[in-house]
């Protein structure tokens, strides 16, 4: 898996029922934990409506549990 980086778009590959999210919801990374002894290495990802409003964060550890986006971009 390529390194995924703050502002990259992911997806959700499991429901996460303890923030309220559900596969296939689509977030923003906003933040890359690194590991310190206290906190394995994660993700603070940021999730926001069609309407600008944040529903949801989530701070995850496991890669296992979303995918990194990717557009490609078509020729005109």
């Amino acid at each position: 898996m390529q390194e995924i980086k703050e502002n990259e778009l992911v997806a959700l590959l499991v429901d996460l029922p303890e923030n309220g999210l559900r596969r296939g919801d689509v977030g923003t990374v906003i933040e890359v934990f690194e590991q310190t002894e206290h906190h394995p290495r994660g993700y603070l990802i940021e999730f926001v409506a069609e309407s600008g409003e944040v529903y949801a964060h989530a701070d995850i550890t496991d890669e296992s549990q979303f995918v990194q986006l990717r557009f490609k971009r078509e020729a005109a």
